[in-house]
């Protein structure tokens, strides 16, 4: 887990990076190294590149999530070898723009395309006028499920918790033990908050303008109702707990095992990837809700581009972050939807024709955007704090503690709650 690099109580302000006036330029293009993970992002650069004249990308993939992270904060604390611009995920904003390495976008225009994107997605890179990134993929959940298996069982659609829960006591007895209903991957901190997201639920009160106080609520009485329903799924056979993203796990999708799989925007194309032999057998339905009639929605990940105070010239590097995968910026987009399963999270690109009545052959030719849309549109708002990695450890294990029944499920959310304070407060946090 990464420590935050600089105490809160240290901090004279949550200004960013960046010199306001700019190097001079040299005579041909300026060359912006950029870090980042995206699937088939070669092809995003290449095209980026052979459309400007003034600006050449190089990029790296310096890791996947914290692998990234751990290179690019020991090169950010060193004061060299970071990239101009860096793939940050949404969580891990605040833990980087804290330590006052991220350029204030909103000095090179910014804001100037904040009508691009909704609500609640600006809010996750920006405080006030200060922008922190530029959002480019987000991961509004919904539920995937085997059209097949539902059929063979005879299961209908859910369309709240409490139906989803019968059909999983069904799907038990049917098929005699041998499917459940979903797995529930605890060892994914982004999973279980996009659950409690949904249900209304706020672990962190904090603000980049106020960076030296956070409220601490993990064990909100929306995250236990979260949490006690999934005791209750596993503890009765219903649902699995294998680890996510292992091979297992996409086995279970590709067979029978898993007659659901609570998904992210981007969740399709990893099922496709990893389990192509049960291509033409899902379909999409809005994620259950708690209440029936609501439309209350999560997410789970998402990403962004950010400016990194190594830059030396961070107006070019900004309108680098804005343009690769900007709302405009169609042939970066094609790539990004058809390629990578990306969900974009510029409106003009999720309201286009193109991307919403796309269909799917994976999913038997349906539109699954459809379903993936107005999700996105109903997310509400949600912050998370500025040590992402010690959180997501913390909700990990002791969800697994509990899993191996060695404490209650709701115990496991209240020692997570009482050693965050403690961390925080560590920290240099006046915790709320």
């Amino acid at each position: 887990m990464a420590a935050v690099a600089a105490t809160a109580l240290a901090l004279t302000g949550c200004t960013s990076g960046g010199d306001d006036k700019p190097a001079e330029k040299p005579a041909g293009p300026v060359t912006i190294k950029v870090w980042a993970w995206y699937p088939e992002f070669q092809g995003v650069v290449d095209n980026f590149n052979a459309t400007h004249t003034d600006i050449k990308i190089e990029w790296t993939n310096a890791g996947t999530g914290q692998d990234q992270y751990t290179k690019l904060q020991t090169a950010l604390k060193a004061g060299k070898g970071a990239p101009d611009v860096a793939m940050l995920e949404l969580q891990e904003i605040p833990t980087f723009a804290l330590t006052k390495h991220l350029v204030d976008l909103g000095k090179y225009g910014a804001n100037d395309v904040k009508g691009d994107y909704v609500e609640w997605a600006w809010k996750q890179v920006s405080s006030g006028d200060q922008v922190y990134a530029i959002p480019v993929d987000a991961g509004p959940m919904a539920m995937m499920y085997r059209e097949d298996i539902f059929k063979k069982y005879g299961l209908t659609v859910p369309k709240t918790w409490d139906e989803y829960k019968q059909q999983a006591e069904k799907l038990k007895t049917a098929s005699a033990g041998k499917s459940f209903i979903t797995d529930f991957g605890a060892n994914d901190g982004g999973f279980m908050s996009g659950l409690f997201w949904q249900a209304g639920a706020q672990p962190y009160n904090y603000d980049l303008a106020n960076p030296t106080s956070i409220g601490v609520n993990v064990n909100s009485a929306e995250a236990k109702k979260v949490i006690e329903y999934w005791e209750g799924m596993v503890n009765a056979g219903l649902a699995d707990t294998t680890a996510f993203h292992t091979t297992d796990f996409y086995n279970g999708l590709g067979s029978e095992k898993y007659a659901t799989y609570l998904a992210a925007g981007w969740g399709p194309g990893y099922i496709q990837a990893n389990a192509a032999k049960s291509s033409g057998k899902w379909k999409v339905a809005p994620l259950p809700q708690w209440v029936a009639g609501e439309n209350k929605q999560g997410d789970w990940g998402g990403s962004s581009f950010a400016v990194t105070d190594q830059a030396k010239y961070p107006d070019v590097a900004a309108k680098v972050a804005m343009e690769l995968f900007g709302a405009k910026n169609t042939e970066a987009w094609k790539i990004g939807i058809d390629k990578a399963f990306l969900f974009p999270t510029a409106t003009p690109v999720l309201e286009s024709d193109t991307f919403k009545n796309k269909q799917y052959d994976f999913f038997g030719g349906q539109k699954v955007n459809e379903v993936f849309v107005p999700a996105y549109n109903a997310i509400g708002p949600f912050s998370w704090s500025p040590f992402n990695s010690y959180n997501f450890n913390q909700l990990t294990t002791n969800i697994n503690q509990a899993i191996e029944k060695k404490t209650s499920w709701t115990a496991a959310l209240d020692t997570a709650q009482a050693n965050v304070k403690t961390y925080a407060t560590q920290q240099g946090f006046k915790v709320q």
